[in-house]
């Protein structure tokens, strides 16, 4: 039997080392859903996936597995990368320099710390990582990436704080931190994450740059909306609709439960109209 070209990671964190009344309760969830989702409809084998839940999503972990991942696409071992991350969301000033006036869109591993005023860049996962990993990929293997998590606080209204409900978003560590990035412009994950050739890169986001993403009581359990709609819909086409026919139906889906996010899916024209996988 010849080798599977694919290769995914699912990440779900609900707990937070440094800050346990920050947890969430959808996102392992999620986790095991996607990669359920991945082995029923797109031809995924169990062992084709990681899954990092909770204590296993250090950041460490995340991005030796991403790595490794790249390091096997450049090598020729895989053609199709999935990457599915559910946890909190939170900003830091840009730290590269090149726009101050900019905030950097971060993603909070299960080791998230602080270091004096501002998250620890040792234990926080930047935009800018994901890009300076996925940029390498070689131009033949197709990355897609599905983010359900917020970065932006701009977004909360009284509906996202419904006792069925809580925003996957976590403000920067202090009242400096904040300020620091309450006045600067979000970037948006199109900018961090798809940059000058990385075109054929595909990445759902799970709402809007100045929305909040809800992890949510449904149908009797905990889950990110978005995801718990994307795996419903896909389940009920079997994975026939495109990514753009798909949205629609997502999108509708988040409406009608009065969920203030609206998904976004970035990518070329032409992979709009094809079906994941």
């Amino acid at each position: 039997m010849a080798a599977s070209k694919k290769k995914a990671l699912c990440v779900g964190i609900n707990q937070f080392k440094n800050f346990p009344s920050a947890a969430l309760q959808g996102c392992v969830n999620d986790a095991n859903e996607m990669s359920a989702l991945l082995q029923k409809l797109l031809g995924f084998k169990k062992s084709d996936i990681t899954v990092l839940t909770d204590a296993q999503a250090t950041k460490a972990a995340i991005i030796s597995s991403l790595k490794a991942m790249v390091d096997g696409a450049k090598a020729g071992k895989y053609t199709y990368l999935i990457f599915s991350l559910s946890s909190h969301g939170t900003q830091v000033p840009d730290l590269s320099g090149d726009e101050p006036d900019r905030a950097d869109e971060a993603f909070c591993p299960y080791d998230l710390a602080q270091s004096g005023n501002q998250w620890d860049k040792n234990h926080i996962i930047l935009d800018d990582e994901l890009r300076d990993l996925f940029i390498q990929l070689p131009e033949n293997v197709l990355l897609e990436v599905y983010l359900d998590t917020c970065h932006s606080g701009t977004g909360l209204k009284a509906i996202d704080m419904l006792l069925d409900r809580t925003p996957r978003y976590l403000p920067p560590p202090s009242l400096k931190a904040f300020l620091e990035v309450d006045s600067r412009r979000s970037r948006g994950l199109r900018h961090g994450l798809l940059e000058k050739g990385m075109v054929h890169n595909i990445l759902w986001a799970a709402c809007r740059a100045d929305q909040t993403s809800a992890d949510a009581n449904i149908a009797g359990g905990w889950h990110g909306a978005f995801t718990y709609y994307f795996c419903k819909q896909m389940y009920a086409c079997k994975n026939a609709l495109s990514r753009a026919d798909l949205l629609v139906k997502i999108r509708a889906d988040l409406k009608k439960g009065k969920y203030n996010q609206i998904p976004q899916l970035e990518c070329e024209a032409t992979k709009r109209q094809l079906k994941p996988g």
